[in-house]
């Protein structure tokens, strides 16, 4: 496929500006089985997380005593996205995404207060439009406050694409396959500590200072969104106990 032209007039392929994020919509609380889980719809991208525990740590050998291990397991669904990332089953993509969304929140998580535990975090992606990492890292710690597991804080992420030489926050799938870079990035928003950072093509100094300029301009959204699913979730929680369901 020929490269598309990825910005016109100004504006992006689906009319937003450089620094305008794509619509979101959080819902916590949408699986009965699961201690904790949340639904993330970032554009195109739809992301399911549940999260199980703390619970018995299986294998046995791999608990620790002082603290509860954090697994994680990223997966695209087979009908997610046409290209290679859609096949069955793990594969090197999605182990190291895995493991990268694990370090986030074993940096957050108080593993300190479950002993001998395991904290299990799925994240499954039921459609892929670019960014689904950090959709998957924000719907997990939805859900991970949704199983009432104690935090440091709420984690949020978004990416920040190079684009035909502009710096553009919140890329989409075009946007991340014909662009000139791609960075995630995940933080802490109390404090704005650093929880994630990776960088995939060749930013300069001043497209660094911008991409993080543009990331952490669209946090206090997405963390506000965050906050309001967790809420809408336990008011309904609450009526349905002061009704006696």
């Amino acid at each position: 496929m020929e490269k598309p032209k990825l910005i016109i007039d100004g504006k992006r392929l689906d009319g937003r500006s450089l620094d305008e994020m794509r619509p979101l919509k959080i819902q916590a609380g949408v699986l009965n089985k699961a201690d904790g889980s949340a639904y993330v719809e970032w554009g195109a991208n739809k992301v399911l997380a549940a999260v199980y525990g703390p619970r018995e740590c299986i294998p046995r050998h791999d608990a620790s005593p002082y603290r509860a291990v954090i697994h994680c397991r990223y997966l695209m669904a087979p009908f997610s996205t046409l290209d290679e990332h859609g096949r069955s089953g793990p594969n090197r993509r999605s182990i190291e995404v895995s493991k990268v969304i694990k370090e986030v929140f074993e940096n957050v998580v108080m593993t300190e207060k479950f002993p001998k535990t395991a904290i299990d975090i799925f994240i499954e992606v039921l459609q892929a439009d670019g960014g689904t990492r950090c959709a998957g890292i924000t719907a997990a710690a939805v859900a991970l406050a949704d199983a009432g597991i104690p935090m440091k804080d709420l984690p949020c992420a978004v990416a920040v694409g190079k684009i035909e030489n502009e710096v553009a926050v919140d890329s989409g799938k075009l946007e991340d396959n014909y662009g000139d870079g791609d960075m995630p990035i995940a933080i802490a928003p109390r404090n704005n500590e650093l929880l994630l950072l990776q960088m995939d093509g060749m930013f300069t100094k001043d497209e660094l200072r911008k991409a993080l300029e543009l990331a952490f301009s669209v946090f206090p959204k997405i963390n506000a969104l965050q906050v309001e699913a967790l809420r809408a979730h336990y008011a309904v929680k609450k009526d349905e106990v002061d009704r006696g369901d």
